[in-house]
């Protein structure tokens, strides 16, 4: 496994762990709660601080517990990586658009911000799921 393929899976698990926390913690509420009453801002900012966080931490655990030789990416890695961007981007366009009308519709700002959330998080799982597809199949 190299050190790009590595990385990936550690932000894979980092990101569906933490966002599920996340809904995990906003969705309890919601059943209460009526969203426009819902404080969802500090557990979304802590949500996307941890991650940033954790998956800095958990890459260099990884690597100082299976380090490899060569932590440079060569032109695979490379093509992997734009691949997999250019695939995995329709969550985050889909998150803007569907965030764009419910900013029209004068939806609560809890919907806006959880849809491009959602967005964001989606991204990041369908582009890890494409890379780690493309290193595991050949590219």
């Amino acid at each position: 496994m190299t050190y790009e393929e590595r990385g990936t899976w550690v932000y894979l698990v980092v990101v569906l762990g933490t966002y599920g926390v996340y809904l995990g913690i906003v969705l309890s509420q919601l059943a209460t709660t009526p969203a426009g009453d819902i404080d969802y801002v500090g557990p979304l900012l802590w949500s996307i601080g941890i991650s940033i966080a954790s998956a800095i931490v958990l890459r260099i655990l990884v690597e100082m517990v299976t380090p490899r030789a060569s932590q440079r990416a060569d032109d695979r890695d490379r093509d992997i990586a734009r691949t997999a961007e250019r695939l995995g981007a329709w969550p985050l366009v889909a998150g803007a658009v569907a965030a764009l009308v419910l900013a029209i519709l004068r939806v609560d700002y809890f919907w806006i911000a959880n849809a491009v959330y959602l967005g964001f998080a989606a991204q990041a799982v369908l582009t890890s799921i494409i890379r780690i597809g493309l290193y595991r199949r050949g590219f």
